[in-house]
């Protein structure tokens, strides 16, 4: 089995499309996704990008996608080194990295400056190999 750690970004994209997700992978994702995922999807609404309705079947897409959420006091303190090795104002992201360090085959994210960024820590998946 494939672990991959995916971001807000790839959560909502694989939303959009009604992507379904080969038997072999495991997704998995920081405790923090659900609140960014919402959040995302209420500023696409705000933003006039999407309708409530979508937003809606989004967020129940995800909610019923198979990821394993954590958020442990390990993973805390690899995303404070993680963000404090690449210099970043923040660990939100670096989250994400550190998950991928502790317990995934690779990262997926549709921002190319962030994989750029990463590839030096972690393997980078393009999200194709999700399918």
């Amino acid at each position: 089995m494939t672990r991959y750690v995916i971001g807000p970004d790839v959560a909502i994209r694989l939303a959009h499309d009604q992507a379904e997700i080969a038997g072999e992978h495991q997704l998995l994702a920081p405790t923090l996704l659900r609140s960014q995922t919402l959040s995302l999807l209420y500023q696409q609404v705000h933003r006039g990008e999407t309708t409530k309705k979508d937003a809606e079947q989004r967020l129940n897409y995800i909610r019923g996608l198979r990821i394993r959420l954590l958020g442990d006091r390990v993973l805390q303190a690899v995303a404070w080194q993680v963000a404090d090795q690449l210099g970043w104002p923040d660990t939100f992201v670096a989250e994400y990295v550190a998950l991928t360090q502790l317990q995934a085959d690779a990262l997926i994210t549709l921002d190319e400056q962030l994989a750029h960024t990463v590839r030096k820590l972690v393997t980078v998946a393009p999200i194709d190999v999700l399918s």
